[in-house]
């Protein structure tokens, strides 16, 4: 009896066992760290569309022509095939699709726009013959009249799961000629390029539409049930399955209900007119069947535009989206067209009130796959269970994937951003892979360019054991050889708590030295070399990082002499200052190895003052601490999309900028507000959006970064000063940041780089916001009437200040908000646990004083007298129980100067 139950139960504890197993990542989201970007392949040439095979080989297509095969063995593309193609403007080979029996007809469908004299975009199929593009296979299926020159032609080519093949077309319509809203301009004599009436709301026009064909196995094709117009509907195509779209450059149909789901490029307008509608929204779309869509008649949830007349200059009506009519006298097609469909999710380049999620920018947005687990096999690497029947989208400009879900009627629930914390560089297109798997195709930072970041890429799913972070820390980089460093393996982790293992390979040549958590190397070579730390986990899975080592120079030494505090300005003052620098290899300033020209000293007042930015040493590209704020705020902005340092892309590169404008005196405040409304004209008929979402003296410094990369910037810096002098802090009313940045160059050593060292010293106003401080241990960030206050929450609770000079400073005023709570205040130095120079007692609501105005009143903590730049931590101590809902609450910290 024995024998014959243990079996059993076994076998019941193995099935229980793995029916848990399947049951993980169902309802619960997978965090980030269980999926892995892998790179495939980079360097591409403008990548459009991507087929992953069954074997895992990957076809995709190049804008120029290219047809190309990723071999998963080798790491490397080969060119399959070339198709001579007009590549201005939006043209090229831009569609590709593999036919749903690929593995045994070999069928390759491409979109592209023929070289030649003829305007045409054309859809055909060809054959692989092994491995290699058929030319002579080629059957054209369709052409599609295109005004070549601007702009929108889609090019997405997808399958169902019924073997219909989907091909989306773009208005063919210039947004320039009407001010970016609506293109409806119907005047004799104008091109045929500024109607989007002729195209998009044209039911015998394929462009401007999403058509729905069967592929036939002679190269012709027959049109399915269901699509807009029936087949003999007079003046109507019945390939058109979708119409009324503007530029739907990327769609994806589900594998399982049929829904086709598309990204719309919409209008570039920043302001919603009282004469011409609704400002320009980017759409991501869902058709359960066939329907209008709206262009150019409305847009997002069918905001309605006016009928513009352009001969008369005058709005005349809004289009009705219950009954639009069509009008034009360049339209071929029906008069009276379907209701209007609106958007499933819609945003503006400002931050949407609607989707909040998407954030603000450059838009561009494209539909990717739906995710159905049970659609692929069980493999290791495979998306779990949570993302079943999500839809993956993606916008191009601001570089995020999102997930939407839906509820079982297959409306928009939700959405979540996906993977927020990894890097994509303009994601182009994306499928999931035979093994479950999400390939990602991404174009890279410049447009029309050959860009190193382009590339193929694999997120894998991890359900299992995950590989550790490796962190690496150094207390200095760079210098004079024997250099001692002090390296730290401070922050590496392993998310599944295993032991892990440290290897330092110091030179980078694959030798171990050390195997400490935080060794100590003295590099005796010259040199610049790559250190690289290898943390293991017990069951093997490793990452690696890598801290650039130079050695043969060592850095210049900089510091600013001044007379007063170093931390806050009281009044308007006038200080004295002097600059020094020092260089092991160069000299000094006062022995003339270095000369005073080769330093650059500025002086700078910010309104708001400034985030402090950590820059490693080293790597520092700009001189001035304003210039580096300002080069940090335009990688925030999103405005390396369209615009490169050296590389002219969308727009103009920024040293193009700088050089244009460096003699007019008037250029920073028109540039300014350029940036703030947005326009052309100027480098190109393309439109730079609007950022009057932006702060304008954040867009103050991001004109000034732009201007110093001008080669004579430095020699005609309005704001450099001499290396001594006078300063005078008269430009603040009662806030703001003065800033004095003095940096060196040095000029290499022992065939070791030149090195760059910054200094900068700040000098703020003595009140300050709580919520500004450095550190926070038991603390909360508490939300009241727009501004955040801090809030106390338990016993030795604290807040600190770093770098805080002490010089003058005889007590604290702290601005309270009282509770039921009592205690009181510790200034200690150094740290939490650091010697006490200030003590006051924290009164609760019955306690406050009888003078108290209103909820606030002030505590003042005298200071005994110091004479040093410090840390500062400002710590609460209770008898009596506190948590946040007792607790009382601090607004601002006022330094002062006066006993």
């Amino acid at each position: 009896m024995k024998s014959t139950l243990l079996p059993v139960i076994l076998s019941v504890l193995i099935l229980f066992s793995c029916s848990q197993e399947k049951e993980l990542f169902v309802n619960e989201k997978p965090d980030e760290t269980r999926f892995t970007k892998i790179t495939l392949i980079e360097k591409l040439d403008e990548p459009m569309e991507i087929e992953v095979l069954k074997d895992g080989r990957i076809l995709f297509i190049e804008r120029k022509g290219k047809v190309r095969m990723f071999e998963p063995e080798t790491g490397l593309a080969k060119d399959i095939g070339f198709i001579p193609v007009f590549a201005e403007s939006e043209d090229g080979l831009l569609g590709l699709a593999k036919d749903p029996d690929f593995e045994s007809n070999k069928w390759i469908y491409l979109y592209y726009s023929p070289k030649g004299d003829v305007s045409i975009n054309r859809l055909s199929r060809f054959t692989l013959m092994d491995d290699i593009l058929d030319m002579g296979s080629e059957i054209i299926m369709l052409e599609i009249p295109h005004f070549r020159g601007c702009c929108h032609s889609g090019g997405s080519i997808e399958f169902d799961s019924k073997g219909n093949l989907f091909l989306s077309l773009g208005d063919d319509t210039t947004p320039f000629e009407s001010d970016n809203y609506n293109p409806i301009d119907e005047r004799s004599g104008r091109p045929e390029n500024v109607d989007a009436q002729r195209s998009s709301s044209n039911s015998n026009d394929l462009r401007g539409g999403i058509l729905r064909i069967t592929p036939q196995p002679d190269g012709s094709y027959t049109i399915p049930k269901g699509n807009l117009f029936p087949e003999g509907t007079p003046n109507t195509r019945p390939e058109i399955y979708v119409m009324g779209n503007r530029n739907p450059f990327r769609i994806s149909v589900d594998p399982k209900n049929g829904f086709l789901y598309w990204g719309e490029v919409g209008p570039d307008a920043q302001f919603d007119s009282l004469q011409r509608g609704p400002r320009g929204y980017d759409e991501v779309n869902q058709a359960k069947e066939a329907g209008y869509f709206g262009w150019p008649y409305f847009i997002g949830d069918n905001k309605r535009y006016w009928y513009y007349d352009f001969e008369k200059k005058e709005s005349q009506f809004e289009f009705d989206p219950e009954a639009p009519v069509n009008n034009s006298p360049n339209n071929t097609g029906l008069k009276t067209l379907p209701p209007a469909k609106p958007a499933m999710i819609w945003y503006p380049y400002a931050e949407s009130e609607d989707f909040p999620l998407v954030r603000s920018g450059g838009r561009n947005a494209m539909a990717g796959p739906v995710f159905y687990h049970d659609l692929f096999p069980k493999t290791e690497v495979k998306f779990p269970k949570y993302y079943h029947g999500k839809l993956f989208i993606y916008d191009w400009m601001r570089n995020w994937i999102f997930t939407v879900t839906f509820d079982d009627n297959g409306d928009f629930v939700s959405m979540e951003e996906f993977m927020p914390s990894t890097e994509f560089d303009k994601p182009m297109d994306m499928q999931f892979g035979p093994d479950g798997s999400l390939y990602i195709l991404e174009y890279g930072t410049y447009w029309s360019a050959q860009n190193d970041d382009s590339g193929i890429y694999k997120i894998e799913f991890n359900p299992g054991n995950r590989k550790p972070t490796a962190k690496a820390s150094v207390d200095r980089n760079q210098g004079a050889a024997p250099l001692t460093v002090q390296f730290s393996s401070e922050g590496s982790s392993d998310l599944d708590g295993d032991e892990l293992g440290f290897d330092w390979d110091f030179y980078g040549d694959g030798s171990i030295i050390s195997k400490e958590r935080n060794p100590s190397f003295t590099f005796e070579k010259k040199g610049e070399f790559q250190t690289k730390l290898t943390v293991k986990d017990k069951e093997g899975a490793f990452h690696q990082v890598l801290i650039p080592i130079v050695i043969g120079n060592e850095p210049p030494e900089i510091s600013i002499d001044l007379d007063g505090n170093r931390s806050f300005y009281w009044g308007n003052p006038s200080i004295k200052y002097k600059v020094h620098v020092m260089d092991k290899e160069d000299g000094s300033l006062d022995d003339d190895g270095i000369q005073p020209s080769e330093v650059m000293v500025t002086w700078d007042f910010l309104k708001e003052g400034f985030d402090k930015i950590e820059a490693s040493e080293g790597h520092q590209i700009v001189e001035n601490t304003t210039q580096l704020i300002g080069q940090n705020l335009v990688l925030k902005s999103g405005c390396n999309a369209c615009h490169g340092v050296d590389n002219a892309s969308v727009g103009p590169s920024y040293k193009e900028v700088a050089l244009k404008y460096e003699n007019d005196t008037d250029a920073v405040d028109y540039l300014i507000q350029k940036v703030i409304n947005g326009g052309g004209g100027i480098w190109s008929e393309r439109l730079m959006p609007s950022h009057a979402h932006l702060d304008k003296e954040d867009i103050s410094l991001m004109v000034d970064y732009i201007f110093s990369l001008s080669p004579n910037a430095n020699l005609y810096a309005k704001n450099r000063i001499p290396l001594e002098g006078q300063l005078k802090l008269d430009q603040h009313v009662d806030q703001g940041l003065y800033l004095m940045t003095a940096s060196y160059k040095d000029k290499g050593a022992d065939e070791a780089k030149a090195i760059l060292r910054r200094h900068e010293l700040g000098l703020r106003h003595p009140k300050v916001l709580a919520v500004e401080a450095d550190y926070f241990q038991g603390t909360a960030k508490v939300s009241n009437q727009g501004s955040t206050l801090i809030k106390f929450t338990e016993n030795r609770s604290y807040m600190g200040f770093k770098g805080i000079d002490l010089k003058h400073i005889e007590k604290i005023i702290f601005s309270i908000d009282p509770n039921k709570v009592s205690g009181w205040f510790e200034i200690r130095m150094d740290s939490p646990d650091g010697p006490i120079i200030g003590k006051t007692a924290v009164l609760g609501m019955e306690n406050r004083p009888q003078n108290a105005e209103g909820r606030w009143f002030e505590i003042a903590v005298p200071l005994n007298a110091q004479d040093q730049v410090s840390d500062l931590f400002i710590l609460f101590q209770t008898e009596t129980g506190v948590d946040i809902w007792n607790s009382f609450l601090m607004n601002t910290i006022y330094f002062d100067n006066k006993k």
